[in-house]
């Protein structure tokens, strides 16, 4: 019996084939996830999102070394975000881009790509504000002589002031890198085989710059809730060594300037540089 239940035991990673089924699955029964418990994991990816966004900016306010280096490290602390996401359980938008592939494989209709979007984006971004309203409480901004809270609102502002086709561009490439964290997480089958995938991929797209719809719901409505603290301001000028312009950094300036062409990056990114070119790669034309 024993060696009968050893070698069904198996350590290697699923093969590309394998993962496309496997997301093509799991796409399937996310669709179909009651709204109470769809929302609910939303949140809590918001949540998770929003901490690895906490603990990126802590970790670059003051960083004396490289910008290359400080980038790096700071996207190694993000990855946060993500373990938490994909080991804890939660639905996360830019991962269900990938629910794309269902769709086109007629798993699940349209109106039920577009309901687990609409409600998993806004339950992301419901978790990502509460966020940054109890680290505003914690007064943990106030750290190094109010340092830690002048990085988050000069990350803020930086966000907001990006033109449309720059912020587009860097959320098209940000998703397809994060969907393939989430596509190289499909392959393993342990906790670890999970953690070691997510590592390099959103690594590299923090420390590359590119911009994360759920992550900037946490990042601007913290600076928006910093941007009149004189304090803060004035630690801000410290960091940049003059007085910053935060014009841009206003609620149309989070929705219109930054979460709209990001958003639909992301979308992009995940759904078709990912998800729809591994369907026409191990899909297509698939008999059930």
């Amino acid at each position: 019996m024993t060696e009968i239940i050893a070698s069904e035991i198996k350590f290697d990673a699923y093969s590309p084939k394998e993962i496309a089924s496997r997301v093509e699955t799991i796409g399937t029964g996310k669709a179909n996830l009651k709204f109470l418990a769809k929302f609910t994991l939303s949140v809590l990816a918001g949540v998770f999102i929003a901490f690895g966004a906490v603990l990126f900016t802590l970790v670059v306010h003051d960083s004396k070394m490289s910008f290359g280096l400080t980038q790096a490290i700071g996207g190694l602390s993000f990855c946060l975000g993500l373990i938490l996401v994909v080991v804890a359980g939660a639905e996360l938008f830019t991962g269900n881009n990938l629910l794309v592939m269902a769709y086109v494989s007629k798993k699940i209709s349209l109106g039920q790509l577009l309901e687990n979007w609409v409600v998993v984006y806004f339950g992301n971004f419901a978790g990502a504000v509460s966020i940054a309203l109890w680290i505003y409480l914690t007064r943990q901004w106030q750290m190094n002589t109010n340092l830690v809270g002048a990085k988050a609102l000069l990350i803020a502002n930086a966000k907001v002031s990006l033109p449309f086709i720059v912020a587009f561009s860097r959320g098209v490439l940000c998703n397809a890198l994060v969907c393939l964290a989430v596509w190289l997480c499909m392959s393993g089958r342990t906790t670890t085989d999970k953690i070691l995938s997510i590592l390099f991929p959103i690594t590299a797209f923090v420390a590359l710059g590119f911009e994360h719809s759920v992550a900037n719901m946490y990042f601007i409505p913290m600076g928006l809730l910093l941007k009149n603290n004189p304090a803060v301001l004035e630690a801000a000028a410290v960091l940049t060594g003059k007085v910053n312009d935060f014009s841009c950094l206003t609620i149309r300036g989070l929705f219109m300037k930054n979460l709209l062409p990001v958003t639909l990056g992301n979308i992009i990114g995940g759904g078709v540089l990912v998800g729809l070119v591994y369907w026409f790669i191990y899909l297509r034309g698939k008999k059930e």
